[in-house]
This record gives structure tokens, C-alpha cells and sequence, in this order.
């Protein structure tokens, strides 16, 4: 099988720390690695949109020729494929706290980190014209991000994960987008969040986080 990545994204990073967590290696094991240079637009060439018509990436293609693209779907595949550990949930109630984290940090902070990057001068500088930047439309997205920043602090006060005690894509979704925004967006999380501070301490240490 093949995966499509591009290793500045946050949604691919997920799909590889997934796989370190799972000890399903790119380098050596049963999975091509294809980085994509989505810079030059490479994930919108006509190979790319045959396998994803989004022009999106991360794509993991089967060697049926099937293509699955979204990662956290990807993530569901090798889930899975390879069951243990459990990074969805280990039983129903685990599950149903995992994706509702899950699903509360890509509305609650990644959604609003891209709008925040779409508007801000690393895209300005980096594809001119590609987008019609809105001033108002990015500091209300770095405002909504803050605030689920002091949310995700209150949470974590009283666990060690996002979903509870154990590490699941949850933690992973908000890794990769913590970083993003601290490294392109420049809204990393405020360092008097210390419940957040030491949740993003010691997911960081996690050799996944490095994949």
C-alpha cells in the first residue's frame, strides 16, 4: 500500500504518529511513502485527483487500487487492521469519549487554526492570491482558538488525556494542531495554561510525536 503525506500539514502528521503508536513503520515495514509537495500543488495534479478529487492529502491507497483519503478514516483503516493499543477506545464508553473529543477539537481548534492560517501573512507571503484574506475573519478565528485553549486547560486539570487516562487520537488531533499553530500560525496556547503545558510536555515526549 501506498500513503501520500506531506510532512508540514498537521492532518498528515496525524496519520504518522498514529502509525508510530501503532509500530507500523514507513521506513522498512509494509507501506510506500510518497511525500507530496503540496507547495508546488502536487496533491491537485491529475494522479493526485484520481485518487482524491478533494485535491487533499493525506491519500492511502490499497494495493486493490482502493484510495482512502481524510486521516482520521485512514487512521480507522490500520485501526482496524492492527487493533492493539486501542487509540479509538477500548470499549464502547471509551470509544463514544474519544470521538467526541475528537471531533470537539477538529471543530473547536483546527477548524479555526486554518482560518486563522488562511488569513495570516505566512500564506500571504507563501501563495499570493490563492486566497481572499479577511482580517476580521482571523482574529475572530485566533480569538475562538484561545478559548477552547482555556477550555482544553480546565479539561486536562482533571486528566491525564483528552478522553481520559489512557493516549487516543484525540491527543494526537490536538498535538498536531497545537504545533501548527504554534510554528505557522503564531498562536501557540498561552504558557499560564500549566494543565495544557504539561499535557503538551508529555505528549511531546512521546517518540509517536517525532514520526
Amino acid at each position: 500500500m501506498k500513503l501520500y503525506d506531506s510532512k508540514p500539514a498537521p492532518n498528515p502528521r496525524r496519520v504518522r504518529i498514529f502509525l508510530a503508536e501503532k509500530g507500523m513503520p514507513l521506513a522498512g515495514g509494509n507501506i510506500e511513502h510518497i511525500e507530496v509537495d503540496i507547495a508546488r500543488g502536487e496533491q491537485r495534479n491529475e494522479a493526485a485527483l484520481a485518487r482524491n478529487p478533494l485535491g487533499q492529502i493525506p491519500v492511502l491507497e490499497l494495493d486493490d487500487g482502493t484510495c482512502i483519503s481524510e486521516s482520521v478514516a485512514i487512521c480507522r483503516y490500520f485501526e482496524g487492521m492492527q487493533p492493539e493499543p486501542p487509540l479509538f477506545g477500548a470499549d464502547p464508553v471509551a470509544q463514544g469519549l474519544v470521538e467526541m473529543w475528537n471531533r470537539r477539537v477538529e471543530f473547536g481548534l483546527l477548524g479555526p487554526v486554518g482560518v486563522a492560517w488562511r488569513n495570516g501573512p505566512i500564506v500571504a507571503r507563501m501563495a499570493p492570491g490563492r486566497f481572499r484574506q479577511n482580517e476580521q475573519a482571523k482574529e475572530d478565528a485566533e480569538e475562538a482558538a484561545r478559548r477552547f485553549y482555556r477550555r482544553l486547560d480546565g479539561w486536562l486539570a482533571e486528566r491525564a488525556f483528552l478522553a481520559g487516562e489512557d493516549y487516543s487520537i484525540a491527543d494526537i488531533t490536538t498535538l498536531c494542531t497545537v504545533d501548527f499553530a504554534t510554528a505557522l500560525v503564531d498562536l501557540a496556547p498561552d504558557p499560564a495554561l500549566s494543565h495544557l503545558a504539561r499535557w503538551h510536555a508529555e505528549v511531546s515526549a512521546r517518540p509517536s510525536a517525532k514520526a
